[in-house]
């Protein structure tokens, strides 16, 4: 049951809110909040869903078995990007970027709660989990990078700002689907006590040369980062995996023919 607060914001009552059902889903349930409606938005080929609830559909279950893992001993492992979340948000480190903000917007609070949008692959992650993939966030990994090596598959989701930590557990793996490009593009300094995250390297920072701060060799942010159509979807080889030649949000939860190539990999 979902509930709604007071107006004083204090307490909560006991009221159900009925959440509608957006028919664009063929292979899922995509719900609202009725207030958020009218936020989806189309920008630039992009489709902004703020807040938006995927459900399985009990008539598609045979489906779900040829596209999800949950039968799967060994499931996949999908990394989930709090630290691009925290990074894109207000006082973050686009506010820098676009100049904002002095160089105090590049040290900021890790947000963990659910507020994952376009940009730190929010679609993607709900779709997986419904999938039966299983999860981990970068500041889990960051604090425990030996995990990667307990599973045969890992996937990378949007995670565009990573620890050296991260970076280095990451290419040691040798099966790594990387599904976002511009996925490991920018150093950062993790901060666990107070939970806070510092741009070191990358993303024209500290000088407008750098690109991607690790100098990686299977940089891939231009161009396939602004193809969010995926018309032409190709996952390529590199040495330890595979790479999407698209930004998959819009597909991810559309494209049956996806995510059954996403699991056989």
């Amino acid at each position: 049951m979902n509930f709604i607060k007071d107006d004083d914001g204090k307490g909560q009552i006991n009221k159900k809110i009925e959440l509608i059902e957006w028919s664009s889903g063929s292979i899922f349930k995509i719900l609202f909040y009725p207030n958020d409606l009218e936020n989806i938005k189309v920008v630039e080929g992009k489709i902004m869903m703020p807040r938006a609830i995927f459900e399985l559909k009990e008539e598609l279950e045979n489906t779900y078995k040829k596209i999800g893992v949950n039968d799967e001993e060994n499931k996949p492992l999908f990394i989930i990007p709090t630290f691009t979340l925290s990074a894109y948000l207000k006082n973050g480190f686009y506010d820098f970027y676009n100049r904002n903000c002095d160089t105090k917007c590049l040290t900021t609070k890790i947000v963990f709660e659910d507020v994952f949008d376009y940009n730190s692959s929010a679609n993607a992650i709900k779709i997986l989990q419904l999938l039966g993939y299983d999860s981990i966030s970068d500041f889990e990994l960051h604090n425990n990078p030996e995990i990667l090596k307990k599973y045969d598959k890992i996937i990378v989701l949007h995670n565009e700002y990573v620890s050296r930590t991260m970076f280095d557990a990451i290419n040691s793996h040798n099966n790594v689907i990387f599904l976002f490009p511009n996925a490991l593009y920018a150093e950062i300094n993790v901060d666990t006590i107070n939970k806070k995250i510092t741009l070191i390297r990358g993303h024209n920072y500290p000088n407008s040369e750098i690109q991607n701060g690790f100098g990686w060799e299977n940089e891939n942010t231009h161009p396939y980062e602004f193809d969010s159509n995926c018309e032409n979807w190709e996952f390529y080889p590199i040495s330890n995996g595979y790479m999407l030649n698209c930004y998959p949000e819009n597909i991810i939860w559309q494209d049956e023919s996806f995510l059954k190539f996403l699991k056989d990999l």
